[in-house]
């Protein structure tokens, strides 16, 4: 780390090449998403803490997924806040590694946390019966627990190999925030191994859970299908459908991202879909599960109540 503070103190954050007035006004629009996606994340989760009848696995998963979106909106959206109400763009060298290793970690932990999500609506609809005893409590914390730590360790992972590269500039991060494979391209020597582990982790966290996924939703279809009571078919896909517009977003842009050869065409795309990421998918999320979800309603509905009296 030293060796690469000897050359790098800090870098800068080129982020989109607008007019003034333009920046401004994209730091008001980001100030409201990223306030709104705080407020209805935590709502979320202050719902599932509260109410009883959301103890569930499905809400315990939920309220997993709602503290990654605060934490990965957090890491990212304050800096680019910053950038575009000054026109100093700097970042030290270890809060950018920092940030860097964040961004990874709360990414892959998502990943994760869907594809555990996936295998628990599986467990409900295609084995309802031995539903409470597959998906117990210590079932639950261990399937959590493991997707942090594995998200956290490749993160962990990345974050040393970037730490050994040396970077003598330029130090401009043609990105919105320090993103992986845009401060990759500003070491000096080849950096083929942090290119490997990337699309070896790429496959474990994006490629093997989404195989997984679909082939939970396809024998899930066929379990739904097969339900008798109009009602409960209806119910099983309102559930079921919210989950797989999250899992379409997340999964769609982050392969667009780290699995579709680079170019420089591509530079300007990738910092609209990372700010997709980072800004609009955490104020996506809990819109689609509580619009979607007759339970996350009621469980508002009484709250409110509750209030009133």
């Amino acid at each position: 780390m030293e060796s690469n503070q000897s050359w790098v103190t800090e870098f800068i954050l080129v982020g989109f090449h607008l007019s003034a007035k333009m920046e401004k006004l994209l730091f008001w629009i980001f100030s409201l998403f990223y306030i709104f996606s705080l407020l209805a994340n935590g709502m979320i989760l202050g719902l599932i803490c509260l109410d009883l009848r959301l103890h569930t696995p499905m809400y315990f998963f939920l309220s997993h997924l709602a503290i990654i979106d605060m934490s990965y909106a957090s890491n990212n959206v304050p800096k680019m806040m910053a950038n575009l109400a000054n026109k100093n763009r700097t970042i030290s060298f270890v809060p950018c590694i920092l940030q860097t290793f964040l961004y990874l970690g709360f990414a892959a932990t998502e990943c994760l946390i869907l594809m555990v999500m996936s295998y628990d609506r599986f467990v409900a609809i295609c084995h309802p019966l031995q539903y409470t005893v597959i998906m117990n409590w210590r079932a639950c914390r261990v399937l959590a627990t493991t997707s942090w730590a594995c998200g956290f360790i490749l993160a962990l992972a990345h974050a040393v190999l970037l730490l050994r590269l040396p970077f003598c500039g330029p130090w401009e991060v043609n990105h919105l925030f320090c993103e992986i494979l845009s401060v990759l391209k500003l070491a000096c020597v080849d950096t083929w191994i942090n290119q490997v582990v990337l699309l070896a982790a790429s496959i474990f966290v994006l490629v093997g859970p989404l195989c997984l996924m679909l082939v939970s939703y396809i024998r899930i279809l066929c379990a739904v299908l097969k339900i008798q009571s109009k009602e409960g078919r209806r119910k099983a896909f309102s559930i079921c459908s919210s989950h797989l517009c999250v899992v379409g977003l997340f999964f769609g842009i982050a392969m667009l991202v780290y699995m579709v050869p680079d170019s420089n065409q591509r530079e300007e795309e990738e910092k609209i879909l990372s700010l997709f990421h980072s800004l609009f998918n955490p104020f996506l999320n809990p819109l689609i599960y509580s619009l979607r979800n007759a339970q996350v309603k009621g469980a508002l509905y009484r709250a409110l109540q509750k209030r009133s009296v």
